[in-house]
């Protein structure tokens, strides 16, 4: 998606480390108009998919997952909580998964009334790096007995492997922006096409 490559290279900062920091549009601050149009992306991408839920992870993919929501009949959104609270009751999922951006790990749970064998699952999130935080995603819907129709991720790191590793398992992965490189020193960023 060249309006989200662009919005990268004009706003976003590389950091050492393979940060790549786009807090101004999509991950502190977030650009809803920007949002609308990966939402329109990913339809047209899934066109024909029964999905009857989006799922993501709490925090940063909630946004881009109930406004792509609209581009989808309006189908609920189920974000996977990062830790136990009081208001989480009932039988739960719950897997563990490592941020690369926490640089820790941390359980992710989805309350069962919320995914079922009878679901239809789009996965959405703001970035794929190595892949984890998808794979507990996913480990949840297998744990439901739901079905994984597809993944929208918003900007892969694509040197990082993650995406190529869900996309051998047999994912239909729809990136928006994938990332081949980045130069911390200029602030440089390529993608692949």
């Amino acid at each position: 998606m060249l309006e989200l490559e662009e919005r990268i290279r004009q706003q976003g900062t590389v950091k050492p480390g393979n940060v790549l920091k786009v807090d101004a549009f999509l991950n502190h601050q977030c650009d809803v108009a920007l949002f609308d149009a990966m939402g329109a992306a990913w339809a047209e991408h899934f066109q024909g998919k029964p999905i009857t839920k989006i799922l993501t992870i709490e925090a940063s993919g909630i946004g881009i997952a109930c406004v792509a929501a609209r581009h989808f009949d309006n189908v609920p959104v189920v974000f996977a909580k990062k830790a136990q609270s009081i208001n989480l009751d009932g039988e739960q999922y719950v897997t563990q998964v490592y941020s690369f951006t926490k640089q820790r790990e941390f359980p992710v749970i989805v309350a069962k009334k919320f995914l079922s064998a009878d679901d239809h699952v789009l996965i959405i999130d703001d970035f794929l790096a190595n892949g984890k935080a998808l794979q507990g995603l996913i480990e949840l819907c297998e744990d439901a007995g739901a079905t994984v129709e597809g993944i929208g991720i918003a900007i892969e790191k694509g040197f990082q492997g993650g995406g190529d590793r869900l996309r051998e398992a047999g994912f239909d992965l729809d990136s928006l922006a994938i990332v081949e490189s980045m130069d911390a020193d200029n602030g440089t960023v390529t993608f692949r096409h």
